[in-house]
């Protein structure tokens, strides 16, 4: 059913089922392609239109390309008590985040901090359906991971960081989570490359061109580098989580994960950091007043007319689930092409 001439309309349901049909037409093996398909359904229905199904055209170049293993299935290791590595043997990382999280979530429930480190695997998703996954079993989540070096350092003109997403969410028992994901780069990759697909302008702070000059051309910002988000404060932030989720886990920085893809295009390899803390050991006693408290802070924000992170994507999530989703025509007619 179209919205109109430019648009179709899905349920939820649908694109999950498109997206699972797509990833399996391509080699993909169930578990992979559902725990996926989930995330692009979340992405689409949150209208986070460059983490929707626009990723499909992203995954399935990946799968052709041969970088990615379709049917790896990830192990884990427990490394300490408040540690677990899970590897996940260069297949995509969310089934290696589901395989990973139960433990991950006892662990923090009994030391009241635990992280989870992912290794070898291709990343192209956003970070909050993981932190909002956390959250909603009770504990406060971060997240973050490298990517390419797409990123140039704040007064540099050579790419060295990643886009490098930081995320995080607090749990707010009843309600949707405080919770934001946001890049180190003045913008998601996925917002650039859809900008050029679209032959639209694009912000002249987002990039650079190759000359080290600041564009508009979503084209040549792709040829050139990304520029961080606040200056040297996004560049610091960017460091830090190559360090974090890439030195201090065992795998690669953003500059090894260009290197490693040799020119292929394919999504990024590199290792992802999840760390989860459970409000009721740090708290005990004072478990309801911390929360109140919290709720204190939250409400000094909407209270003046301020808009707390994700609240937009919580507004779109419920008119998503309300009335379907908006396809654009011609992403939708590409994403069909996958199933010739």
């Amino acid at each position: 059913m179209t919205a109109d001439a430019t648009d179709v309309v899905l349920t939820l349901d649908e694109v999950h089922d498109l997206s699972f049909r797509v990833l399996t037409r391509h080699g993909m093996s169930d578990a992979h392609a559902d725990a996926i398909a989930r995330v692009i359904t979340q992405g689409q229905r949150d209208e986070c239109h460059s983490h929707g199904i626009y990723r499909l055209l992203v995954c399935t170049r990946s799968l052709r390309i041969g970088k990615v293993n379709p049917r790896a299935e990830p192990t884990l290791r427990d490394v300490s008590a408040s540690i677990v590595a899970v590897d996940a043997h260069y297949g995509f990382s969310l089934l290696a985040f589901e395989t990973g999280l139960p433990v991950l979530l006892e662990k923090a429930r009994r030391q009241g901090i635990a992280a989870m480190a992912i290794n070898h695997c291709f990343h192209f998703s956003a970070l909050w359906p993981e932190v909002e996954a956390i959250a909603r079993e009770g504990l406060v989540g971060l997240a973050m991971n490298p990517s390419h070096s797409w990123v140039a350092p704040a007064g540099g003109k050579q790419p060295v960081f990643g886009t490098n997403p930081l995320a995080f969410a607090w749990p707010r028992p009843g309600r949707e989570p405080f919770a934001f994901d946001f890049a180190t780069s003045a913008i998601a990759r996925g917002d650039i490359e859809l900008h050029a697909r679209q032959g639209k302008a694009i912000p002249s702070h987002w990039a650079i061109d190759s000359e080290g000059r600041p564009t508009t051309d979503a084209q040549a910002a792709l040829q050139g580098a990304m520029q961080t988000f606040g200056g040297h404060k996004g560049s610091a932030l960017a460091a830090m989580i190559e360090l974090l989720a890439g030195a201090l886990i065992g795998d690669l920085t953003s500059m090894e994960s260009q290197a490693f893809d040799e020119g292929a295009g394919a999504t990024p390899c590199h290792g992802e950091l999840l760390i989860a803390l459970d409000p009721k050991v740090f708290l005990g006693d004072g478990y309801e007043a911390g929360l109140a408290r919290a709720e204190k802070l939250f409400g000094a924000v909407t209270g003046q007319g301020a808009r707390l992170p994700s609240q937009r994507r919580f507004d779109a999530r419920g008119r998503s689930m309300r009335d379907g989703v908006k396809i654009p025509r011609a992403l939708y007619d590409d994403v069909l092409a996958l199933l010739d």
